[in-house]
């Protein structure tokens, strides 16, 4: 397993992330000043979003029916636990955008591959990792 959505893990069995790719900001609301500066503060953390891109070559890499499976977790509206193969829990996400990209098609329209890309988004309020605290399952 290189990646657990909840009980959805990507692998080359079901889909094959060959991209993560993180951003996280935090929030510094500021306010004018007559002759200064703004004056800012911190406001605590913003998003925290993950985008994962990948491949499924079906009956290589990955089934046709893992996008279906996703999409299905996304259409819940649920947040889903994430965490890595070395354990690492990242917090709580939901499913914001499932992009795919179907090409080299058989005669019959099957798609020899699909591109995807994910987005998700954290949604819990447990920062521990924002301060270097890395929280490992057991």
């Amino acid at each position: 397993m290189l990646l657990a959505l909840g009980m959805f893990d990507f692998s080359i069995d079901t889909a094959l992330f060959n991209q993560l790719q993180r951003r996280r900001n935090w929030r510094h609301p500021s306010g004018d000043r007559v002759g200064a500066r703004a004056a800012s503060q911190y406001a605590g953390p913003g998003d925290d979003i993950i985008v994962l891109g990948g491949l499924l070559a079906p009956g290589q890499i990955g089934h046709a029916e893992a996008l279906d499976d996703i999409a299905l977790m996304a259409k819940a509206g649920s947040a889903y636990p994430l965490l890595d193969g070395e354990g690492y829990v990242y917090g709580a996400y939901v499913i914001t955008d499932l992009d795919e990209t179907k090409r080299n098609f058989l005669v019959d329209g099957q798609a020899l591959m699909v591109d995807f890309t994910i987005t998700l988004k954290r949604v819990d309020d447990d920062d521990d990792d924002a301060a270097g605290v890395s929280t490992v399952a057991t």
